[in-house]
């Protein structure tokens, strides 16, 4: 009888254990725990035992119960208190009252809804006197909340320092909208000056430095070392391939690839010796494929670049073709490097369905470009109005859309 209440006791202490509600006043706390003491024996029982039995106290032996036992002191997470609960309301309301999605901005900084003083009524007057809309200034919060801490004078001083570069408001908030943090992630005003000066500085014309604004606004964000690094860099690679003119190579690669200068040096050498290596290119080749078409893929990652050259490569070669025709292929338009695997070869499985020669293929690269359904809807629309693939170009395949749409109707006319 003895064995059975205190049995008894037990169970019921640890049944209201555990269904306690973590805020339960009648359970001891310390900090957001649930702090109880426990015979080492009884936590090592199986977990099952309270439902898998009704004659559970057998399993629960006298020994265990009454042997002398030492108590383990454990804690139990019962989950902090709501996290909401200590957010801002004030911001919340007019966050909510400027239609931000704010289930979206506290994925994203959750942070920003603690903080007091906040400045989200300044930003949208900024941002309005700027010619963003309502929605726009939205958006603009909701995927960069942290905007809301910038005060007015640091951003009328970076917004007059990036019109140096562009010649519109307008431009600019097109630029936030598609990428707020480019302008928001940080407060540093003075390296921004000092990046525009310096890049300025090596022979970036406003144009070059209005492509990098809109195209890689982070490259504005980087340290000054960091840009020196990568302009020093490209200085030296243009010097040691004979080339003269550092100043003029750099300002064509970046006029190809604005990307280039948020990336490591390490990762661009790394592509340039791919490139001279794997296609034996002298100096005076590799120097005109980096100054052309070959200067967009020096971003890339330099395994995505590998993997995809030995996918191009097998494919090509399982349809008979050489090496020299790969390397040409590949050569004429490096672009099909960024042909992920499945997509390359679905494109040449289709129009090899379609009963187009792998020459005609290789011969016009620009095609890969093109969609497969909008490959195959051009096909049917051509043969349809009696376009001879095998004795005409098929170059057309890649062309914009107004002007296929006009050689189509050029052809249906006949």
């Amino acid at each position: 009888m003895v064995l059975n209440s205190l049995s008894t006791v037990v169970f019921e202490n640890f049944l209201h254990f555990l269904t306690c509600s973590p805020t339960d006043s009648s359970i001891p706390k310390g900090l957001g725990y649930l702090t109880i003491m426990a015979p080492r024996n009884f936590l090592c029982m199986r977990n099952n035992f309270l439902f898998g039995s009704r004659c559970w106290m057998i399993r629960f032996s006298a020994e265990i119960l009454l042997k002398s036992v030492s108590f383990r002191l454990f804690s139990v997470k019962c989950g902090n208190a709501d996290s909401k609960s200590s957010e801002n309301e004030e911001l919340l309301n007019n966050l909510l009252t400027m239609g931000v999605d704010v289930d979206m901005a506290r994925k994203r900084q959750p942070g920003v809804f603690n903080r007091m003083g906040t400045k989200e009524q300044d930003l949208k007057m900024f941002l309005l006197s700027k010619g963003a809309s309502k929605e726009v200034v939205a958006s603009i919060i909701s995927r960069y909340p942290r905007a809301i801490t910038r005060t007015h004078e640091s951003l009328s001083k970076r917004w007059d320092l990036w019109r140096k570069i562009m010649t519109s408001d307008l431009e600019i908030v097109n630029i936030l909208e598609r990428s707020p943090e480019s302008f928001f992630r940080s407060n540093n005003n003075l390296n921004l000056e000092n990046n525009i000066k310096f890049l300025s500085s090596v022979g970036l014309t406003h144009k070059c430095l209005c492509r990098l604004l809109t195209n890689a606004p982070r490259t504005f964000s980087n340290s000054l070392d960091l840009n020196k690094q990568m302009i020093e860099f490209l200085q030296e690679v243009c010097l040691s391939l004979g080339h003269n003119k550092p100043r003029d190579f750099v300002k064509k690669i970046i006029l190809k690839n604005p990307f280039i200068l948020i990336q490591s040096t390490k990762r661009v050498k790394t592509n340039i010796e791919f490139l001279q290596s794997t296609f034996n290119l002298d100096n005076e080749k590799l120097l005109v494929l980096l100054c052309g078409p070959g200067a967009k893929i020096l971003d890339l990652s330099n395994d995505y670049v590998n993997r995809n050259y030995t996918n191009i490569k097998e494919k090509l070669f399982s349809l008979g073709c050489t090496e020299e025709e790969i390397h040409k292929f590949i050569l004429r338009y490096p672009d099909v490097i960024f042909l992920g695997e499945k997509k390359f070869n679905d494109k040449i499985d289709c129009l090899k369905e379609e009963t187009f020669s792998i020459s005609q293929i290789i011969e016009n690269p620009r095609i890969l470009d093109t969609s497969i359904n909008t490959l195959k809807s051009r096909i049917k629309e051509l043969v349809n109005a009696g376009y001879n693939f095998s004795t005409s170009n098929i170059a057309l395949l890649s062309w914009s859309q107004k002007r296929y749409k006009a050689k189509l109707k050029k052809l249906n006319i006949e």
